[in-house]
């Protein structure tokens, strides 16, 4: 089956009229150097072509030193902590959410549990820590 299906591939020479209209063809999709320099396919620059190379190199150590310097002053974690920047958590950040939930949950219902035994204010003017003009319920 495969001897019978052989492609014929055209061997014949292209005439120059032909080769001239094809590369003209392209010549007209060809596109322009702004949409070049867009795609940063070709570099931005007004430098000489001998001298992009070195003007590339350094663009990128003017980035790396930059970075470097602003890593310098970056603060330290304990800091941020401190800062109330970071939480104060040795959780994964995956659940740091669910944990941050679970403590504002657990403080609802500490502070509940303890208004359930707050003294009446009958009690805290017999104690004597409020005074009998001082009674809220009035």
């Amino acid at each position: 089956m495969a001897e019978a299906e052989q492609v014929k591939v055209d061997e014949s020479p292209i005439s120059p009229i032909d080769r001239r209209n094809s590369l003209e063809k392209h010549l007209q999709t060809r596109p322009d150097p702004k949409d070049l320099k867009d795609r940063h396919i070709l570099l931005d620059t007004n430098a000489a072509p001998a001298l992009q190379s070195a003007a590339q190199d350094l663009e990128r150590q003017r980035a790396t030193d930059s970075l470097k310097k602003g890593l310098e002053k970056r603060p330290e974690r304990e800091e941020l902590v401190e800062r109330n920047i970071l939480p104060d958590s040795t959780a994964a950040p995956a659940i740091q959410g669910q944990q941050r939930e679970l403590e504002r949950h657990m403080r609802a219902d500490s502070l509940e549990e303890k208004m359930k035994h707050r003294p009446k204010p009958e009690e805290l003017i017999r104690e004597g820590i409020l005074n009998a003009d001082e009674d809220p319920t009035k």
